[in-house]
């Protein structure tokens, strides 16, 4: 099976993420493209931190954090056209490296689409951007792995064109119904009739509202016409590190790194413990018998 090799490296200025946290946060992303993305998707990865871009192997898909995004479009690809993501930093920017690196597996050229049921009373048949994390992508239906905060995302269900009781929709179990947003997320779909692309967003008030994009034009990824559009990765960058969500991450993670901080004492002891004495060494008795000589039968006369 193909596998999905994913760099996670910083480019910020001011050097604000240390080479600790890039491989933290790279721990807990192949955590979660391994265990909670794979089983549900098919799909494999491996996410890999580096120190700099220039130690990324070539053929590697990076994930790139850096201080500002411009244009506020996360996912780009280069002139390849193979995909690279930038992730915008911000005290809670191992949710947006997650929510990135989740549509980077389910769509790596950003132009996958299923088609379904609009969710604008007024259309019949519609073509969805597969966007996995953007209907759940606000922090409230985020989890932690290794004391850090990632995002939800949508299940191949999101897709299913009734709504079944006691069915997965999303893997945090927010999402109740096919093709439905959360508060803080959106979904994009293109009119099958017309052509024009819509979104359906929540981004404020009580309830989600439609906006009308247009139609594409020229023929680059989908996703990243669409990503300059919502500017999620600003959005996320912005509210990440003010949400309840991320606050209660913040507390288990300093109870994480009391446990790795114990363990690793644990470690060190044992490590000096056999400088001094393996015990190893003496687990065979007698090693220096030499194995008995098989009888021979006796030759008749």
């Amino acid at each position: 099976m193909l596998i999905h090799q994913l760099a996670l490296v910083s480019e910020t200025k001011s050097n604000t993420i240390t080479p600790s946290q890039i491989t933290r946060v790279a721990a807990a992303l192949q955590k979660q493209a391994t265990r909670d993305f794979a089983p549900l998707w098919q799909v494999n990865a491996t996410v890999d931190a580096f120190d700099r871009l220039e130690d990324v192997p070539v053929g590697y898909w990076p994930l790139i954090v850096v201080d500002d995004v411009p244009g506020a479009a996360g996912y780009h690809t280069d002139e390849n056209k193979q995909p690279y993501s930038l992730i915008e930093y911000s005290d809670s920017w191992s949710l947006t490296a997650s929510h990135e690196m989740l549509e980077m597996l389910a769509d790596p050229f950003g132009n996958r689409l299923v088609s379904g049921k609009s969710p604008h009373p007024d259309q019949g048949q519609a073509r969805f951007l597969v966007e996995v994390a953007d209907p759940s992508e606000d922090e409230a239906f985020g989890y932690t792995i290794n004391g850090l905060l990632v995002s939800d995302f949508f299940t191949p269900r999101f897709y299913d064109p009734v709504t079944v009781p006691g069915t997965r929709y999303s893997f945090g179990g927010h999402i109740q119904a096919p093709r439905t947003i959360l508060r803080g997320g959106y979904i994009s779909f293109e009119d099958s009739a017309t052509g024009d692309w819509w979104q359906q967003i929540w981004f404020e008030g009580n309830e989600p509202k439609f906006r009308k994009l247009g139609k594409l034009s020229g023929s680059g990824s989908i996703r990243e016409a669409i990503d300059a559009q919502t500017k999620t990765v600003s959005r996320l960058a912005a509210s990440g590190p003010s949400s309840k969500q991320y606050l209660a991450a913040r507390t288990l993670t300093a109870h994480v790194k009391e446990s790795t901080s114990a363990r690793a004492g644990v470690w060190r002891a044992e490590i000096e413990r056999l400088k001094g004495a393996n015990p190893a060494e003496k687990a065979f008795k007698d090693k220096a018998a030499k194995p008995a000589k098989a009888k021979t039968k006796a030759k008749g006369k």
